[in-house]
């Protein structure tokens, strides 16, 4: 029998994983994937399922839902990626990470018939983690697309309800360089008569979406033409919760609603959540108490990380997964709530991103760390400095995200700040 890291290996091997490489690994139709549902006689077809797409905050609306589900005493199945340290993060029922051992007999079990399709890392994945989840008879399984929503593996299920979180520039060479382009490739799950919320209103793409919603009579909800919410206290300490006070229309909802995700972001993303939870109720008991313990738990019911993650003090260190303009913006934004004399950033990026779009709005002010992620998409730290030199960031280039951080903890006093982002794979590398 297999180890499992001899199946981990080479399920990495198999067309190699887009996370990894990048855009030679991305395949445009779901031919393989329907092909996977046929041998493994259709396992998405014996749960309900949640599709969540967009460019920022699917991860962060997934483990949210998944984490108010199993409060409600659902058996929660939750799919998401890319995974941060261990590749079983993907897959977790009521935050469970899927056992090594079904992985390993999974794939020796199907290796065989599957290996005549050529499927993907991604696309065995998504094999897996609908094999696993009707096997262990999820009540409902959250699942997160990988990239995009018309073509991405996942687009085989016919949820219960579709969530695409918001859109902006990301992917572009792969989906559009447009945010109507994007907007076109996300609304590629919304599916006949199943309802689709939108988590945040924009004109460039609202048009977009109500076509697709009105061409499959799918019911329409903007969440941020309903829920308003506000932070009843600003300062975040490490270990605090996020405290919330949310009005529909209004109306108070919910007061001093708190969320173990500290990132301003969460915000627009506790919306989309809300609304949501508002479709789910016609299809599952969801009680305000269990959005209360689901929110104020989602990393600890979950195991989410890297969002806004309090990783030290003195100095104030802070990990977060952004890696595009729009994710980086918000960023910034909160590192200015912040006192402190000097910001220490330590960043890293990958080679098939808007790399000057993000440096160009990096602030001049701060010493910075340059790495490489350990990936092979990983931009090289010296070329990363020689394109911030450009846009008069100051800093020096480190082999290792490793001995950047280290760099950046022995420069720091304990008044300053230090930020470690840029690329999932950067932070994955420090928490």
């Amino acid at each position: 029998m297999s180890s499992f890291n001899s199946t981990l290996e080479y399920l990495f091997a198999q067309l190699p994983m887009y996370h990894r490489i990048g855009e030679a690994a991305y395949k445009a139709n779901l031919d393989n994937t329907q092909r996977i549902m046929e041998v493994l006689q259709h396992p998405h077809q014996n749960f309900l399922t949640v599709h969540i797409a967009g460019t920022n905050g699917k991860g962060s609306v997934s483990h949210s839902l998944a984490s108010i589900l199993q409060q409600a005493g659902y058996k929660t199945g939750l799919y998401t990626s890319p995974h941060l340290k261990d590749f079983r993060e993907r897959i977790r029922i009521d935050g469970k990470m899927i056992d090594k051992k079904y992985v390993t007999d999974f794939v020796q079990k199907n290796k065989q018939e599957l290996e005549t399709i050529k499927p993907s890392f991604f696309e065995w994945t998504v094999g897996l983690a609908f094999q696993y989840f009707k096997d262990k008879n999820v009540d409902i399984a959250i699942i997160e697309t990988g990239l995009g929503g018309r073509l991405d593996s996942t687009n085989v299920i016919t949820p219960v309800l579709s969530v695409i979180t918001n859109i902006s520039l990301d992917h572009i060479n792969l989906l559009g360089n447009t945010v109507a382009k994007i907007a076109r490739e996300k609304a590629g799950i919304i599916k006949p008569g199943v309802p689709v919320v939108i988590g945040e209103h924009d004109e460039a793409t609202a048009k977009i979406f109500e076509q697709f919603a009105r061409k499959n009579k799918a019911p329409i909800v903007f969440a941020s033409q309903n829920f308003t919410v506000r932070k009843s206290i600003t300062k975040i300490k490490s270990g605090t919760t996020l405290k919330l006070d949310v009005n529909k229309g209004k109306k108070k909802l919910y007061e001093k609603l708190q969320l173990d995700l500290t990132g301003d972001y969460q915000l627009k993303n506790v919306c989309t959540v809300l609304q949501s939870v508002e479709v789910l109720q016609e299809f599952f008991k969801i009680k305000p108490r269990d959005i209360y313990a689901g929110l104020k738990s989602v990393s600890a019911s979950t195991g989410l990380q890297g969002r806004w993650q309090v990783i030290a003090g003195k100095p104030m260190t802070v990990c977060d997964t952004a890696h595009n303009v729009a994710g980086i913006v918000m960023i910034l934004k909160q590192i200015e709530q912040n006192k402190f004399k000097q910001l220490h950033i330590v960043i890293g990026m990958v080679n098939d991103k808007d790399i000057a779009s993000i440096l160009k709005i990096m602030p001049p002010n701060a010493t910075y760390y340059f790495c490489k992620p350990n990936i092979p998409r990983g931009l090289d730290a010296e070329q990363l400095l020689i394109k911030a030199q450009a846009f008069n960031l100051k800093g020096k280039a480190y082999r290792t995200v490793k001995l950047a951080y280290n760099a950046a903890r022995k420069s720091a006093s304990q008044q300053d700040f230090i930020f470690i982002g840029g690329s999932t794979f950067v932070v994955a590398e420090v928490i």
